[in-house]
């Protein structure tokens, strides 16, 4: 990938000779190209994308045959990343369960409120504690999965094959540059919340292009979020538009497979008002079931639409579309 002209911002592009005002040479000479016919010029489109300016349903739909031809890459990828992450958080929660349903079912003539207090201090804080790896360990598996995928989908947009190992030959020197990328923006991003959220989305979709070009352009963090907002300057409703669409994609997408787990769950516990029936073992067992199969199908779809975006951006604003059908095999259009 990384050799592969056309991915490489234009600062990195080795300066080229210019020779202005230089007249062809004549017909039939050597270095004459004739000018191209009349006409729009003829969509290429070696890979899951034609290589011009994208339209959002070709976005869309670039992410969902990006999956369909590459399955057991993305979707296989997915599948061991949320049942590893959601299981692990699942393990992690399991021991303050106890703490968290007991403190439910207290009995205010049997303890005292001091008691009663202590009980839940214990329970909210060991909860939040395994929240909080839980959490952890589901950035590291997202921030691991987001780029592999962008490299998969680097290959796709060329039509070229692409296989697990080579996948993670090419991803693995940017691992720790993205994971520092990902920390960074998202505590960008939660200040700009708690401060407003409108700032917070502000800047969430200004730094939402950092992943691609971190990996495809492999420049350093700093540059990464550079050339993001540099790309998303000038398209930044367009570019939330598409976030946004896909987002709503993802949430029905990911409500319609959970939900069948969910009500799996509550008929383990006859339906029960008890709000601490949902933290039983089966309930939690079940919704992580769900998670880890919606979780299957949304995150390689929403990184897929993000790299799909970051590479729309370079065609429109840097022409890199020319680039991208050279490496293509098409260097005479």
């Amino acid at each position: 990938m990384s050799e592969t002209p056309g991915w490489s911002s234009p600062d990195q592009q080795p300066n080229q000779p210019q020779q202005p005002n230089q007249p062809p040479p004549p017909a039939g000479q050597p270095g004459y190209y004739a000018p191209p016919p009349p006409g729009p010029a003829p969509t290429i489109k070696p890979g899951v994308i034609p290589l011009r300016p994208l339209a959002v349903g070709e976005i869309v739909d670039g992410a969902i045959t990006t999956m369909r031809k590459y399955p057991a890459l993305l979707i296989g990828a997915a599948a061991v990343v949320a049942a590893v992450t959601q299981i692990l958080g699942l393990l992690v929660q399991l021991p303050f369960l106890d703490d968290l349903t007991a403190v439910a079912t207290l009995d205010p003539n049997t303890v005292t409120q001091q008691q009663a207090m202590e009980q839940l201090t214990r329970g909210i804080t060991g909860f939040l504690t395994g929240t909080l790896l839980s959490v952890l360990l589901l950035l590291i598996g997202t921030v691991f999965l987001s780029g592999f995928i962008t490299v998969v989908v680097g290959h796709a947009v060329l039509g070229r094959p692409v296989t697990f190992a080579q996948a993670w030959n090419e991803f693995k020197p940017r691992l720790l540059p993205l994971l520092g990328a990902t920390l960074l923006s998202g505590l960008v991003v939660t200040i700009g919340v708690i401060l407003c959220i409108i700032p917070g989305i502000y800047v969430g979709v200004l730094f939402s292009l950092i992943g691609p070009a971190l990996v495809l352009e492999r420049c350093g963090v700093g540059t990464a979020f550079s050339r993001s907002r540099a790309l998303v300057t000038g398209a930044w409703w367009r570019t939330f538009g598409i976030l946004l669409l896909a987002a709503i994609i993802s949430g029905v997408i990911s409500w319609i497979i959970s939900l069948p787990f969910g009500l799996m769950g509550a008929a383990t516990n006859g339906f029960s008002d008890d709000p601490t029936a949902a933290l039983s073992v089966g309930s939690l067992v079940l919704s992580t079931i769900g998670a880890i199969v919606a979780s299957t199908i949304t995150l390689p779809f929403s990184s897929a639409v993000n790299v799909l975006i970051y590479v729309d951006r370079r065609m429109r604003a840097e022409g890199m579309d020319i680039e991208l059908q050279r490496a293509a095999g098409h260097g005479g259009i």
